[in-house]
C-alpha cells in the first residue's frame, strides 16, 4: 500500500491510487473504478476527491485509474468489511497521516522561505550586484546555491522535476531541501550586506557546505 503526495490541478494532496488499492484490498481493479464510479457522492465531492487518470498496462495500452484523496478514499472502502479489509483500512489512515504532516511541514517552510528570499532580494538590490549582473542578480546567486546543494542549477532541476518555467521550482522540493536553500538564503544575504563579492561568496558557500555534509 502506498500513500503518496502527488501535485493535482497545481495543488500538492495526499492521494492512494484506485490500482493501489485493488492490489492490498485483493479486487480486481475494474471492479475499483466500478465502485468508485457508482458511489453516487455529488459531483462536487466527486471533483475534489477523485482525479482521473491514465496507466500503462503490460501491453502498453492506456487504462484509467484514480487517485483518491483520504475522503475519497475513505468513502469507497466503507463497504470493504472483514477482519483483514479492517486492517487495511488502519494502515492507510496511519499513511494519510504521516504523509499530511509531511506536507503541512513542507508548506510551513515554504512560508517562512518567502521572507526570507525577500530579504536576499531586498540586500542584493541595494548593493552593486544587482546593477553589475544587469538585474540577474537574484537568479545569478540563486543558480550558485542550487549548484551548490543539489549540483544542479535551476534549469537542470526543472528538467529534473519534468517542470516548466511558470511552474515554480520550490513547491517540488522536500521539507529538508526548502530548509537547505534558505539556510543559506540567510547566509548569503548577510554576506551581500558585508560588502562581499559573487567570487568571494560562491567560495565561502562551497566550503560552507562542504564542512556541513562532512560534519
Amino acid at each position: 500500500m502506498l500513500v503518496e503526495v502527488k501535485r493535482i490541478d497545481k495543488q500538492e494532496k495526499t492521494v492512494v491510487s484506485s490500482l493501489d488499492v485493488a492490489n492490498t484490498f485483493g479486487k480486481r481493479h475494474d471492479n475499483v473504478l466500478k465502485d468508485i464510479r457508482e458511489l453516487g457522492c455529488s459531483e462536487e465531492f466527486r471533483l475534489l476527491n477523485f482525479e482521473e487518470s491514465k496507466y500503462l498496462n503490460e501491453q502498453k495500452h492506456k487504462q484509467p485509474m484514480y487517485y483518491l484523496t483520504r475522503d475519497g478514499f475513505t468513502l469507497l472502502v466503507m463497504g470493504y468489511t472483514g477482519e483483514t479489509a479492517m486492517k487495511f483500512k488502519e494502515a492507510y489512515i496511519k499513511q494519510f497521516n504521516a504523509m499530511e504532516r509531511t506536507l503541512q511541514g513542507k508548506l510551513i517552510e515554504r512560508e517562512k522561505g518567502i521572507a526570507v528570499r525577500q530579504s536576499l532580494t531586498k540586500a542584493l538590490q541595494q548593493s552593486t550586484e544587482n546593477e553589475r549582473m544587469h538585474g540577474h542578480a537574484y537568479s545569478t546567486y540563486t543558480n550558485c546555491i542550487y549548484k551548490v546543494l543539489f549540483g544542479m542549477n535551476a534549469k537542470q532541476l526543472r528538467e529534473k522535476y519534468g517542470i516548466d518555467k511558470k511552474e515554480n521550482l520550490r513547491d517540488y522540493l522536500s521539507e529538508e531541501d526548502l530548509r537547505a536553500v534558505q539556510s543559506m538564503e540567510c547566509l548569503v544575504s548577510g554576506l551581500v550586506d558585508c560588502g562581499w563579492g559573487y567570487d568571494q561568496i560562491r567560495e565561502f558557500i562551497r566550503q560552507n557546505n562542504s564542512a556541513r555534509i562532512a560534519a
